[in-house]
């Protein structure tokens, strides 16, 4: 593709999915002083990505505007794999904040081997 070409395609997709309205909407997370964050693009259909390090292991987080990559009613949610269970992923609505960070500790707690809890 030429740059104009790729210019193209992404102002569609910015468009699309609106990306300057969600600016304004995604509200603030306030993560924990020792966690390392990674931010990486928002592939998918998600509308934010990124990845909690751990040295035990990763947590993904993304935030699904659209029902696209899951289903919750047509609202926006956060959803991070692995979850609390370490297998399937917990979800949480846009504005639970407080409730994704508990999770995403929950999650990272259990990547932890047993003698470092």
């Amino acid at each position: 593709m030429h740059n104009r070409d790729l210019m193209s395609a992404r102002y569609a997709v910015e468009s699309g999915y609106e990306f300057r309205k969600w600016v304004g909407v995604i509200p603030a997370l306030q993560f924990l002083p020792e966690w390392k964050i990674k931010v990486i693009p928002p592939f998918g259909g998600a509308i934010a990505r990124f990845i909690v390090v751990s040295e035990f292991g990763n947590i993904s987080v993304y935030l699904d505007a659209y029902d696209e990559l899951g289903c919750m009613d047509h609202k926006p949610y956060w959803e991070i794999y692995p979850g609390a269970d370490g297998q399937d992923p917990d979800r949480f609505w846009m504005n639970e904040t407080e409730e994704l960070i508990a999770g995403i500790k929950k999650a990272l707690d259990r990547l932890k081997p047993k003698d470092v809890l």
